[in-house]
């Protein structure tokens, strides 16, 4: 009688561990992608949210809006509305080519001019995030590249 007890209770208790296992499975979401992300951040400028806004946006991201905001003796709401990847009358926002290679991603985001810029992302915490300070480094780099090509055009021009 004893033994029957015993297999019941271990019965019953697999049984509690299995569902409450089961449950926990099946309530996690997992997260967003990078292109959903993105789409989470347009909504919330669209909204002028920027509270929801830079918890999408990466650490080095929100140091460098930080920077920005104190050399600028403003907030860094301010920053972020100032330096969004999307304008305030546009109604659709084009992306493309959604990349993802470990822990960084990026998309191609079409601008105001009709051209493709990457936007970067970085997983932090289990989460992507905007990587807005990588992308920034892209540009000063071409910038930098550039103007080593005019550099070289000029000095390939000089007379003697």
């Amino acid at each position: 009688m004893a033994s029957k007890r015993f297999t019941f209770a271990i019965k019953i208790l697999f049984a509690a561990i299995l569902s409450v296992m089961l449950l926990a499975c099946g309530s996690s979401k997992p997260a967003a992608s990078p292109v959903e992300t993105f789409e989470t951040y347009v909504k919330a400028l669209k909204k002028k949210d920027y509270t929801s806004a830079k918890i999408l946006l990466s650490a080095a991201t929100i140091k460098m809006h930080e920077q920005e905001a104190k050399a600028q003796n403003t907030t860094v709401d301010e920053i972020i509305k100032r330096g969004s990847l999307v304008a305030d009358g546009q109604t659709t926002v084009k992306y493309r080519n959604e990349k993802i290679e470990g822990d960084k991603a990026s998309i191609e985001l079409q601008n105001s001019f009709g051209s493709w810029e990457t936007i970067h992302f970085v997983r932090e915490d289990g989460v992507w995030k905007l990587d807005i300070a990588a992308s920034a480094q892209d540009i000063i780099k071409d910038v930098d590249d550039q103007d080593k090509i005019f550099d070289q055009l000029s000095n390939s021009n000089v007379q003697p």
